[in-house]
């Protein structure tokens, strides 16, 4: 695993040193949606960007969607954070991460994640880093489900309660869905780069915050 470099504590990272002024951390959330099978064309296309340096948070369930031979950043999931800390002096992972990031995108985020932020759960790696994220900082999160899923009341709740917390939503749009049905889904990943660049919305978007 590779190690997280960090400011000195107390030394914000636009101070720290020259070399770090040119880094802008971002760090990708990823879960449990088919939308996650573009997570290697969005972390390609972030790289792109100078000046970004970019990690990956992968919830156990996201990893069925994309081979991790194809992300070419550092990927943290759930056995990491246990990995890494052994004793009381041992740094841990979720908190290391926030400290690291300036900014967070969650993309795509299913409804079963969506539904553990709105109500402050934190059972894997990605979610105790967004329970313990710095509100100084952009939180960018990108729904993505099934249109019936996204159609429940509890959906709109749910996303407002995001928004409440000073997160920023990614709206999704209309397209045609892995499943046959015509619905919503994040737009940020949800594209085929043969429809245009549209689905580059977020990064377009993101950028405003770099």
């Amino acid at each position: 695993m590779e190690p997280i470099s960090l400011p000195e504590p107390g030394m914000s990272a636009g101070n720290s040193s020259s070399v770090a002024q040119q880094k802008f951390h971002v760090l990708v959330g990823v879960t449990g949606s088919v939308a996650a099978l573009k997570l290697p064309l969005l972390v390609s296309e972030l790289l792109k960007i100078p000046g970004l340096e970019v990690k990956v948070v992968t919830t156990e369930r996201a990893k069925h969607f994309y081979n991790a031979q194809e992300i070419p950043v550092t990927l943290y999931g759930d056995e990491e954070e246990w990995q890494l800390w052994k004793g009381r002096s041992d740094p841990v992972l979720h908190i290391e991460l926030r400290r690291w990031a300036d900014l967070m995108v969650v993309a795509p985020l299913d409804a079963n994640t969506l539904a553990k932020v709105a109500n402050g759960i934190c059972d894997n790696l990605l979610t105790c880093v967004i329970r313990a994220w710095d509100l100084s900082k952009p939180l960018l999160f990108c729904p993505a489900m099934n249109t019936a899923m996204w159609e429940h009341p509890i959906t709109a709740r749910q996303v407002e309660q995001l928004k409440g917390f000073g997160y920023t939503e990614i709206p999704c749009v209309v397209k045609k869905l892995v499943c046959g049905d015509e619905g919503t889904e994040n737009c940020c990943v949800g594209r085929d780069v043969s429809e245009g660049d549209e689905w580059l919305c977020y990064v377009c978007q993101a950028e405003v915050f770099f």
